[in-house]
């Protein structure tokens, strides 16, 4: 390391305070965390010092005004540990984990922190405050409570060792997951094997053989669930089963990257902390302090879809078998590496739609700036114009300047398309800099997904669900963006897990919308729209396979909360064993529509932050479906609706209760309804 100064520990002098990525190297992380811990414990450490009675302005405001270099060096660390966690940045991660968590409770469990928190909580009602100073009140005291701050210290010491321990094992879950799923990409020496591909996602399977020395070959990587596009298009069945194979072994084979251990240890020591906590399972902790309330409630929910999704999918799978005995020489039972090819044939039959053929009319660019973009600019006045003078974490993010309806800036939105071996698998959305009125910062957001690198000079043509993806995680996007708080604790998404979801749903309303698809969905060659006869079958399709696609979500939250609903002193030996009794207790116990995440990847909820909480998707769903029915009732893609939607859901970010502000947009609660009929469940 040479004498220059670490960039990390003085605010970046790029716009927006995007960190000067270029100027930051691994090794200069640590100590800078280091020493972010330090002043924030000493920020700390004064607040807990002053000897005049707690207030608002000396305890909870001062609390908010901590952490600011810490919060700096995070966002900026944890973008790249996730985007682009080369060697060296798992190194530090992996040194990080425990360190983090034992900064986190030096300051959450603080009796004399928590003591001058309490006294304001307690005077909240006599206090001259604003509406989001009376919720950080009660949030503050809430999640000290909750997170054991009340405890003793003995209590507090185990607590602390416990987390420190979780932390670790949710990295050591991340890094075993991103190895095997590296090392299980499937390798293929033909390309007749990979028949039925576009030539673009050829080019992107041998570049991507290319990458790792394979010369000559095809490599196709993997993603985060389960299932895989390819499968709708491979006409070769072995081919099908290699990639499912691969897909469902990760991480669960005796080799260096078994996440079975680490997984069941995770949840030992959650169901350990639980129970130290109060409360019976970890579920309960978790869904105390959501929405939902109890695991409970969540149970009521899923066990009333799981039954129609379950024979909805047994009724698809008739079809499926069908098609496969009308057409196949030699018949053989439909299996779950068949489902999606097979679908795509019923989905052609009934609608006269092949969905991999719609490709050429997804073209990313065209997809990204007059759909994506021009959607938001529509509903609400935002525009976006490309900075390539602000330079982010990887060559392959770009970064665009969000600019409001009057000329004032938003913030900053930085993409980061493609998938690469150092990128963890899904989609996500994270801040890079939050907003804050308190602080003086604007938001920068990013958007990961990972579609395949085409070869040079081909077009990056992608699937419908890729533009699914694309529209919801720029919803996460607009939240981060748009939520406008005085009060760091309350930036962006900082809202309950089970209602973060919502605002993304909704924003893929506008994916087949007529004024936006219109626009963006031109043939790549020809700017020829898509038919508009192929746009009303598409809409026709939307409750097709929703029996798979339903049963599949299902499983897995299902998973979830079995492995978060048992008690401290249960013992787990046989992680498939256990999950094929919790898949049969509620009835998606089908090994033709396996669970959309399998225990030993499902990052969700073993190194992310949905653990008990992976219903939130269809918890949220009520209040998205029920939203795109207000929209349609009110005239759609309008500016008065953007304002309203922007104005009192997305620009409040965290710092109301989430239902309230939906009663505050809807004039009412969320009705069921829409979310039955959208899902195919209402007959």
């Amino acid at each position: 390391m040479t004498d220059a100064p670490n960039p990390l520990l003085q605010p970046s002098s790029l716009p927006y305070g995007m960190p000067d990525y270029a100027r930051i190297r691994p090794e200069h992380y640590l100590p800078a965390f280091r020493a972010a811990f330090a002043e924030q414990l000493a920020e700390v450490s004064r607040i807990t010092m002053v000897r005049s009675m707690p207030t608002f302005e000396n305890t909870i405001e001062a609390l908010e005004r901590s952490g600011e270099l810490l919060d700096r060096v995070a966002h900026a660390f944890y973008t790249v540990s996730s985007a682009d966690a080369t060697p060296e940045i798992q190194a530090v991660d992996e040194q990080l984990a425990p360190l983090m968590a034992s900064h986190t409770d030096a300051i959450t469990l603080d009796s004399a922190l928590y003591w001058r928190v309490q006294q304001v909580y307690e005077q909240r009602d006599t206090l001259p405050l604003d509406p989001e100073q009376r919720y950080l009140v009660e949030r503050r005291y809430r999640e000290m409570t909750h997170a054991g701050a009340a405890l003793g210290d003995e209590a507090k010491a185990h607590l602390t060792l416990l987390n420190r321990q979780l932390s670790t094992l949710s990295n050591t879950f991340e890094r075993n997951l991103l190895a095997d799923t590296n090392d299980l990409a499937v390798v293929f020496d033909s390309a007749d094997e990979l028949a039925g591909l576009s030539s673009g996602e050829l080019s992107a399977a041998a570049r991507a053989a290319r990458s790792r020395g394979l010369d000559g070959g095809w490599l196709v990587t993997l993603p985060l669930f389960t299932g895989h596009p390819h499968l709708a298009q491979l006409r070769d069945r072995e081919s099908r089963r290699r990639i499912m194979t691969a897909s469902l072994s990760r991480a669960s084979r005796s080799n260096a990257n078994d996440n079975r251990p680490v997984l069941t240890e995770i949840v030992r020591l959650r169901a350990e902390r639980a129970a130290l906590l109060g409360y019976g399972s970890h579920a309960a902790y978790v869904t105390a302090d959501e929405t939902a309330g109890t695991p409970e409630a969540v149970e009521r929910m899923l066990r009333e879809l799981a039954a129609p999704s379950s024979r909805n999918a047994a009724a698809e799978r008739e079809a499926l078998q069908a098609i496969v005995d009308e057409t196949e020489e030699s018949p053989f039972p439909i299996a779950a590496h068949d489902w999606a090819f097979y679908t795509e044939k019923v989905r052609s039959a009934r609608y006269d739609i092949d969905t991999a053929a719609l490709r050429p009319w997804f073209e990313a660019e065209r997809v990204l700036r007059d759909g994506v973009f021009a959607a938001a600019t529509k509903l609400y006045g935002v525009t976006f114009a490309e900075r390539t003078d602000i330079p982010a974490y990887h060559p392959g993010a770009r970064v665009f300047e969000v600019i409001d309806e009057d000329g004032s800036a938003v913030g900053l939105y930085v993409l980061d398309l493609y998938t690469r071996d150092s990128k963890r698998g899904g989609a996500w959305m994270n801040p890079i800099v939050s907003q804050s009125r308190l602080r003086g910062t604007a938001p920068v957001v990013v958007n990961n997904l990972n579609v395949p690198l085409p070869g040079e000079g081909e077009p990056t043509l992608l699937t419908l669900d890729e533009v699914t993806t694309l529209f919801h995680e720029f919803g996460h996007a607009l939240h981060g963006l748009f939520a406008t708080v005085t009060y760091p604790h309350f930036a962006g998404t900082n809202v309950f897990r089970d209602f973060v979801e919502f605002p993304s749903q909704v924003n893929e309303m506008w994916i087949l919308w007529p004024e936006v698809l219109d626009e963006y969905a031109r043939h790549h060659e020809t700017g020829e729209p898509l038919d508009p006869a192929i746009v009303e079958r598409l809409r026709a399709t939307e409750t097709f396979d929703q029996g798979h696609a339903t049963s599949e979500y299902l499983a897995a939250a299902w998973l979830d909360q079995a492995w978060h609903r048992i008690g401290a002193d249960a013992e787990i030996d046989d992680v498939a064993a256990f999950e094929a009794a919790a898949l049969a207790d509620i009835g998606l116990d089908d090994p033709v529509v396996p669970t959309r995440y399998s225990s030993t990847y499902f990052a969700h909820v073993f190194s992310g932050g949905y653990s008990a909480g992976y219903y939130s998707y269809i918890w949220s769903e009520v209040l998205d479906a029920d939203t795109v029915e207000w929209f349609r009732e009110n005239g759609g893609l309008t500016r008065a609706n953007g304002d309203r939607f922007r104005s009192r859901l997305l620009g409040v970010g965290g710092s109301k209760d989430p239902l309230e502000a939906y009663r505050d947009f809807r004039g009412r609660d969320a009705d069921i309804a829409p979310l039955l009929k959208r899902r195919g469940l209402d007959v």
